[in-house]
């Protein structure tokens, strides 16, 4: 069986934030039409490690995907396969530590397109690690904000974040003290953290604002307060069903009777317009991230690169 193996410099070099974006805003609006399916992830464990598991269908695309990790104190090794529909033969295995970052990224962005008034005075983001350079960019594509602010407990990893971002994005980036000082009137405020506990306080935060976290995807993690979630005016979540199992800020919410799920928003209704949100209050965006989304990033891949051999490489553990 031939198959098309794609590893992560060729996945460097191919994937752009801006083809993945528009990919994954299409798989939204194909998923709102019927079109693509989405499963949950699932976990087993054995001691010292967890190997994840999610899958989704996209018959638009003319394929069916999945998307398995094991993390360990090594790290984690992220690997994506691609079936064609129409054979139910496997097209393409494709190492995926960059392709999980940039369509995480692109899922905020997509969300943000939507929800957020563009261009934005003033975007925060709270978290300078695995994920926050993409959620950076996509962000920052589709918001156009005048300035940037970063926090992170870390002063040098903060500056370093900082100066990396004026470079690339050519905007003004303050690299904040404090995470008070990070998210105040800000626009957009982005959580990308690992923390387990809330990393910016409901006291904080500007009545009027878009908050996305992305950063926890286990029940047990909440990167915001109760408060917060309780007093969001929308709550947008890019799965709901997945949510239900993993988006600790929204399960630790409902268990204080503060949240209840009947409030949530698919994002696919809000892209595909069956849902209009207005740009005021507060709005609540919650990613724990997708194999739909795996699955549209992989497919424009997988005419374009040549077979290749060669190890996977170990990265840093991230759960997306």
């Amino acid at each position: 069986m031939a198959v098309l193996w794609i590893n992560e410099q060729q996945v460097q070099e191919r994937l752009s934030m801006e083809a993945v974006l528009d990919a994954v805003e299409r798989a939204f609006q194909h998923w709102a039409d019927g079109r693509a399916d989405n499963g949950p992830r699932r976990r087993v464990r054995a001691p010292g490690a967890v190997l994840h598991s999610m899958a989704a269908t996209a018959e638009y695309l003319g394929l069916a995907g999945w998307k398995q990790y094991l993390t360990t104190r090594f790290g984690a090794e992220f690997l994506v396969g691609l079936y064609r529909l129409d054979t139910g033969r496997l097209a393409a295995l494709i190492e995926a530590c960059r392709l999980g970052q940039l369509r995480t990224g692109a899922a905020t962005a997509v969300a943000l397109k939507y929800l957020a008034p563009a261009p934005v005075e003033k975007l925060a983001i709270v978290g300078t690690g695995y994920q926050a350079q993409t959620q950076l960019l996509g962000a920052a594509f589709v918001c156009r904000p005048e300035a940037i602010a970063i926090y992170s407990r870390d002063a040098e990893r903060r500056e370093a974040f900082a100066r990396w971002a004026r470079q690339t994005l050519n905007v003004e980036v303050i690299a904040s003290n404090s995470a008070a000082a990070a998210v105040a009137d800000a626009s957009v405020i982005i959580t990308a953290t690992t923390s387990r506990t809330p990393v910016i306080e409901e006291r904080m935060l500007p009545r009027t604002t878009i908050i996305v976290a992305m950063g926890s995807n286990w029940a047990d993690k909440s990167e915001l307060e109760i408060d917060t979630v309780k007093n969001s005016d929308w709550i947008v979540c890019d799965s709901v069903e997945a949510c239900r199992l993993e988006a600790g800020e929204l399960i630790q919410a409902a268990e204080q009777n503060a949240f209840d799920w009947q409030r949530a928003v698919e994002l696919r209704d809000v892209v595909s317009g069956r849902v209009t949100i207005p740009h005021e209050g507060r709005i609540l965006f919650k990613s724990v991230g997708l194999a739909l989304e795996d699955v549209a990033a992989g497919a424009l891949l997988l005419s374009e690169a040549p077979p290749v051999n060669g190890p996977t490489a170990a990265v840093s553990p991230s759960d997306r």
